[in-house]
């Protein structure tokens, strides 16, 4: 199962952890990746917060922490490969697994549909 925050990272429900990432559509607006920073294992952040940065050809994005959690592994080869964010985000592109320190809150994310209205509005 899979939710989506307005600020285009997705979560994958995994258990009580969740596979975060950004969405397709936050590929496409973001064009060639060419930079990815990411936090160190044990991190935590609360829902909202900034957790890494991402460096496209077009611009500089601030990536957010969609539920609140501790970072418990991170995604080496997207660093050393920024480009799976654009051929494969929602897969080999994911950028960080957390362990939720509230795993409700994930029902408070856009579901699939809520978020592909979200984004037709752009």
């Amino acid at each position: 199962m899979i939710r989506f925050a307005t600020s285009h990272e997705y979560a994958r429900k995994e258990g009580d952890r969740f596979r975060v990432g950004i969405t397709p559509f936050a590929s496409e607006q973001l064009g060639d990746v060419v930079y990815v920073e990411l936090p160190k294992v044990g991190r935590a952040y609360a829902a909202g917060e900034e957790f890494g940065v991402v460096e496209s050809v077009k611009a500089v994005s601030s990536l957010y922490m969609p539920v609140a959690g501790t970072v418990v592994e991170v995604n080496d080869p997207v660093v050393q490969d920024p480009g799976l964010l654009n051929t494969d985000p929602m897969d080999r592109g994911w950028m960080v697994v957390i362990e939720s320190a509230d795993p409700s809150a994930y029902d408070a994310l856009l579901t699939e549909d809520a978020y592909q209205t979200e984004i037709a509005s752009h």
